[in-house]
């Protein structure tokens, strides 16, 4: 797996009947229609989760901050 962390989107298309995701480095993925759609669902709460675990994190440092003062 690639630990690199991207910051820019993939392209998506639909072409005859698939759905193609070009990615950052090169990945490329082809899917289906049912396949895509369950890919977006699981990319929306897992970025939706991610996006929660920052903003915890910031809490906690800006907690930390407080109590220093």
């Amino acid at each position: 797996m690639d630990n690199k962390l991207h910051d820019e989107a993939s392209e998506v298309a639909a072409e005859h009947g698939q759905v193609m995701v070009d990615g950052p480095d090169g990945v490329a993925v082809s899917l289906t229609p049912d396949a895509a759609a369950e890919t977006s669902d699981r990319l929306l709460n897992a970025a939706v989760e991610a996006q929660g675990q920052i903003l915890a994190e910031t809490r906690i440092a800006k907690d930390r901050v407080r109590r220093a003062d």
